[in-house]
């Protein structure tokens, strides 16, 4: 929080989306406690500090030890022997210059808690601790979570007391909708199947409704879901008969929550279950992880030894005398004794995908209790990822492969062995993108030491700059490093992290695409063992999907928005890829809806982009073609869409030039009256509020609002603000100086608006305006005349008299609050929302829909890395098991977690064959001709080749006339396609994709893979 106590939107703008001011205001008067900084501790405590809290105060006074360097990252050699909270303090006061770090000197009893809103515990603090500090905690309305990981095992808990409100349970954005019907009975109907999309106990609230006026008094009503497009709220009889109109918006109640205190819930847990294919497991780990408590505490702290059956026993004894005990955890089942040795023989381990998974779980729970905003977990939860150790056969792991060797390693040795360290040192991967996923995973794998053998390599490229939004969950990045590569930052923030990792990390600039296929090149993508994206767009991961099914290289995806993640794991020859599925299309909003009719705040956010972009993008670029290109009024006329518009642009921005600041001023202004006044007038005169369909039906009815004009007010926050952004904008185009300050002078303008007089408007009989979509638009190209648009032209000032002037079109920037972008596009909207009586929005909410902003927490972030870690070590140990891998599904608002098996690629058939439909295809090596092309096929493969493409060049086809294929049939294939094309093939390209379609024996026409030619 700044000195003020604002938030600074900056630095929050995207976590605000995600939480909202109100939870965010919270957090920043709240005061959190961390116990424990090995690698748990650290990332709980690294994602809190992101988020922004009071402040955040640390106690570990143990010396870090070097074992401790395999999951905390804030540690390095040279602060062994130090204790864990003190060097931890520093680095983690980097994050966040608005959240003080403090060290808990000494803890001498538990009522230094008090102080404290919330208190984490982690893996530092023995069972017996933990019940007696949360004893105090639950007493004391102090928030309590504790949370422990052993190698691939980890638990959650939280306490939040007696009372716990949540003010937000789902955080998702409130439905809402059009009614078209009330019926006595209350139920209420939806306006042209439009679906509601609420759930039985929902409540919603009613704004203008005509006839029952009194369910427009915000009264919050409890929904029985009917239907898709109907909900009842109890009857309305004595409120009057409907007759026309009405909204609904559905109202968030709060939800009060109980909580037992830790001793309580041990021998009776309830659990979130973290994967329902392992729906058993919860109650065999939770006694099994209070054996390893009571383990240790027999044996002086002392975990298990690694591999070591002597100590497993041990532990199945203590587990079955513990289910005796509570014999309702498992319900009569019986110990899982593999599950339970497994536990005891990771209990040394620590990996960076389990920390980082409960690292971001946790610390949203920390969250959640200082805010009320989402739903806590209620209230154990335990997790495991046995399917990531690799084959026992490959990878052997003994007493002996495990033994720890003073290494920075050797709490994943622990795990998986020496020979599997060293296999996963020696990968060659490509991390594709250095944002907010990207910096997380590189983190993990500075722990890992992925990359850092004699044979391994890291690449990553990023072609983005750090930007200040960036800080809050971009970890990697500083203050100071605002403005610099992402990718070369992030580079040296891992070597820094593991020295190992000198000179294995290569960094680059470029964006992965067809434009970029001479530097990501054949040689390039081959070398690698695996791909990993960490990419905010469809598009980038689509392509970088192609390439590696290509190359035939394993690929790990994944993404967040919001509290929601999802991880995706491709493997050749194994799963279906990441382009097998796609999201459907955004639903688009109507042009009709756009133009005249709208009726949600993300109407007239859209509608005010649009006028953004026409205004000083579109407009400046058109009158720069037209003083530049010498035949540019010609294609206009040609080309469809608006050309009167387009003309009529050019003619106003080269007649009405502004000649000084002022004269942008007298130009915002009288747009203002055009859009806002004189065009709501133009449509009530084509459209009377009486006026009726043509089935007698009011015309303004169902989603059509009936607007009024706005009449302009200096003291109107929107009305001014449109002037001053549209009047700093003008002068940009033309190269004037603005009024250059953040807080306009209203006076200034004021005296310059009362210097001219708008000129009165009267509404034009020859105007036509589109009543609905489906009707065809009156002003669609074509609907004026050639001849009036060949006058328009032929008015234009000749550009030879205007040589060397050009106008500087305006390039959309959201995160720049100076540079009235979002100024003018918030008050046009927000114009045009009071026109229509919509809700308006402030500039917070139209920046996020006017920018398509992802929101994003760091808290999903690590954990959906943490996720895909996990399928990394599968990845590399070269599982061909497909029920090993999982694609995983979270959303930490709720919470839930799920995971799936992914989806096995499609088998297609031809002839006697089977083939993999995305991984297979035919290889040719050397430059064949198309004549030894089409043979190879009819005598290896039983296939007649019927059409060969290249691209978008047809290269050879059975229909073709004997002439053209007598000059083809014996030229290379790279001479064909110079033939064809009129191009050389490029020097770059070393493999060539050729797409044929092919009858089989029986000549039928059969789906076959693509062909690849190895020039």
């Amino acid at each position: 929080m700044s000195a003020t106590g604002e938030i600074d939107e900056s630095l929050y703008s995207r976590q605000l989306y995600v939480l909202g001011k109100e939870a965010m205001l919270k957090m920043q008067h709240s005061n959190v406690l961390i116990i424990g900084l090995k690698g748990l501790g650290v990332e709980i405590a690294k994602n809190v500090a992101l988020a922004g809290v009071k402040s955040l105060t640390l106690y570990d006074p143990e010396p870090a030890t070097i074992q401790d360097l395999s999951t905390q990252f804030f540690l390095t050699e040279k602060d062994v022997g130090q204790p864990r909270d003190l060097v931890s303090q520093a680095k983690l006061a980097e994050l966040n210059s608005y959240v003080p770090i403090k060290v808990l000197k000494s803890f001498q009893d538990e009522s230094q808690l008090s102080q404290f809103e919330a208190v984490v515990v982690t893996d530092t603090v023995s069972l017996a601790q933990k019940v007696k500090l949360n004893s105090f905690c639950h007493e004391n309305g102090v928030k309590f979570i504790s949370t422990e990981t052993r190698g691939l095992f980890g638990s959650a808990f939280v306490d939040l007391g007696e009372e716990f409100m949540v003010i937000d349970p789902t955080g998702e954005e409130p439905k809402s909708g059009i009614v078209s019907d009330i019926e006595p009975d209350g139920t209420v109907t939806m306006l042209d199947d439009n679906r509601h999309n609420l759930e039985d106990g929902d409540y919603v609230k009613f704004s203008e409704v005509q006839g029952l006026e009194g369910l427009n008094n915000g009264t919050p009503y409890k929904v029985e879901v009917l239907g898709p497009f109907a909900f009842r709220i109890g009857s309305v009889e004595k409120l009057g008969v409907y007759r026309k109109g009405g909204l609904f918006t559905q109202v968030k109640m709060p939800l009060k929550m109980k909580f037992k205190s830790l001793q309580d819930s041990l021998s009776q847990p309830e659990f979130l279950f973290s994967d329902f294919a392992k729906f058993d497991r919860a109650g065999q780990l939770h006694l099994g992880f209070q054996a390893l408590s009571v383990f240790q505490s027999r044996h002086q702290g002392q975990l298990p030894r690694v591999q070591n059956e002597e100590d497993a026993n041990e532990i199945v004894q203590l587990t079955t005398g513990l289910a005796a005990q509570e014999p309702d955890v498992l319900s009569g089942a019986e110990i899982n004794t593999d599950l339970i040795k497994q536990l005891s023989y990771q209990a040394r381990g620590d990996i960076p995908g389990v920390v980082a998974f409960f690292g971001g779980f946790v610390a949203q729970e920390t969250l959640k209790a200082v805010s009320g905003k989402f739903t806590p977990l209620k209230q154990y939860m335990y997790f495991d990822s046995l399917e990531s150790l690799p084959d026992p056969k490959e990878f052997p792991r003994t007493e002996e492969t495990a033994k720890p060797l003073n290494s920075r390693y050797d709490n994943q040795i622990a795990v998986f062995g020496l020979d599997f360290q060293r296999a996963i040192a020696n990968l060659k991967v490509f991390l594709v993108g250095a944002g907010a996923i990207g910096c997380e995973m590189l983190k993990n794998w500075a722990l890992l030491g992925l990359g850092s053998g004699p044979d391994g390599k890291i690449c990553i490229t990023d072609n983005d700059s750090i930007e200040k939004s960036n800080l809050n969950r971009q970890f990697l990045f500083r203050p100071k490093d605002v403005g610099r590569d992402k990718a070369e930052i992030a580079a040296i923030a891992v070597s820094d992290m593991n020295a190992d990792l000198k000179g294995k990390i290569h960094y680059m600039t470029e964006k992965v695409g067809p434009e970029s296929e001479t530097v990501f090149n054949d040689a390039f993508w081959t070398s690698l063992d695996f791909v990993t994206n960490a990419l905010d767009n469809i598009d980038a991961r689509t392509y970088v999907d192609r390439r590696c099914v290509f190359y035939k290289k394993p690929l790990l995806e994944s993404g967040t928005l919001g509290t929601k993640g999802n991880t995706q794991v491709v493997i050749p020859y194994l799963t279906e890829s990441y382009s097998s599925s796609r999201d459907p299309p955004e639903k688009s909003i109507p042009l009709c809806t756009l133009r005249s009719f709208p009726n949600k705040i993300d109407h007239t956010i859209a509608w005010a982009k649009s006028l953004f972009q026409g205004y000083f993008t579109e407009a400046a670029e058109n009158v720069n073609f037209y003083l530049t290109q010498k035949n540019f009024v010609e294609q206009t006329l040609k080309q469809a869409g608006d050309v009167k518009g387009i003309l009529e642009t050019i003619s106003d921005a080269l007649s009405n030039r502004p000649l000084e600041f002022e004269d942008c001023i007298k130009w915002a202004r009288l747009e203002f009256e055009r859009k806002f006044s004189n065009d709501i007038k133009q449509l009530l005169y084509n459209f009377p509020a009486d006026s009726k369909t043509s089935t007698g039906a009011p015309f303004w009815s169902g989603p059509k609002r009936a607007p009024k004009p706005l009449e302009f007010d200096i003291n109107n926050p929107d009305h001014f603000h449109f002037v001053v952004a549209g009047a700093n904008l003008r002068a940009f185009n033309y190269g004037l100086k603005g009024d250059g300050v953040n807080e306009p002078n209203k006076a200034f303008y004021s005296k310059i608006l009362e210097s001219f007089t708008v000129p009165p408007f009267s509404p034009r009989s020859d105007v036509k305006i589109q009543a609905n979509d489906d009707e065809p638009d009156p002003n669609a190209a074509g609907a004026e005349s050639g001849d009036a648009l060949e006058v328009l032209a032929s008015s234009l000032p000749d550009p030879s008299t205007l040589a060397g002037f050009k106008l500087l079109p305006v390039e959309f920037e959201k995160d720049d609050d100076t540079n009235h972008h979002i100024e003018f596009i918030a008050a046009a909207s927000n114009n045009r929302a009071l026109n229509y009586s919509i809700e308006p929005a402030d500039r917070q909410k139209t920046k996020f829909i006017a920018g398509r902003i992802i929101p994003a927490i760091a808290t999903t972030t690590g954990l959906v890395t943490g996720l895909v870690n996990l399928e990394l070590y599968k990845v590399a140990s070269g599982s061909k098991d497909i029920e090993k891998y999982k694609n995983g599904f979270v959303n930490l608002a709720l919470p839930f977690l799920g995971f799936s098996e992914p989806i096995a690629s499609p088998e297609g058939k031809y002839n006697d064959k089977s083939y993999d439909k995305i991984w297979d295809r035919f290889d040719i090596s050397g430059n064949i001709t198309l004549q030894d092309l089409i043979q190879r096929f009819e005598l290896e493969e039983g296939l007649e080749i019927t059409m060969l493409s290249y691209g978008v060049s047809l290269l050879y086809a059975s229909f073709f006339p004997p002439k053209k294929l007598k000059e083809r049939m014996g030229l290379p294939i790279t001479d064909v396609v110079k033939l064809v094309t009129k191009n050389e093939v490029p020097s770059h390209v070393k493999t060539m994709i050729l797409e044929i379609c092919a009858d089989d024996k029986n000549g039928e026409d059969v789906e076959v893979p693509y062909i690849t030619v190895h020039l």
